[in-house]
């Protein structure tokens, strides 16, 4: 999927990475201020959480409980130092939980990352509308 999209259409957008991720693993790439958060809390939004979501920059994860009881796991890692901050956290558990886990700044303990994981990589185009790409392995 390669998409560019303004702010109206990010539920839209929302919906198509649900329906077509193969994993529960999502990625999200971009610069600081592109977009990824926004992105996110919409993600949380077609999921069913209904309340606010804001980006666990200090607290690495937060925890959404859906209205369908799914737990949705928000991931920051823009602060972290090294990978070993994320094994201390058990990042590996939230992996292998079979829920979804949207991450923020993943390059930041790639070693750690599934390999079939969701790439979503956002940028700002030159008309002030977002770029997505989304890879799948």
């Amino acid at each position: 999927m390669d998409i560019n999209y303004s702010i109206e259409e990010l539920n839209q957008i929302a919906e198509n990475i649900i329906a077509t991720a193969n994993h529960k693993i999502l990625l999200f790439n971009g610069e600081m201020g592109v977009g990824k958060t926004t992105l996110i809390k919409e993600v949380c939004t077609v999921l069913g959480f209904n309340d606010t979501v804001s980006s666990p920059t200090f607290s690495l994860v937060n925890e959404y409980l859906t209205s369908n009881d799914e737990i949705i796991y928000h991931f920051d890692f823009y602060r972290i130092e090294n990978e070993e901050e994320a094994l201390d956290i058990g990042i590996e558990d939230y992996f292998y939980s079979d829920n979804w886990c949207l991450i923020e700044w993943s390059e930041n303990i790639k070693n750690l990352v599934p390999l079939n994981a969701v790439n979503i990589n956002i940028t700002l185009t030159d008309n002030n509308l977002r770029n997505i790409q989304l890879t799948q392995n």
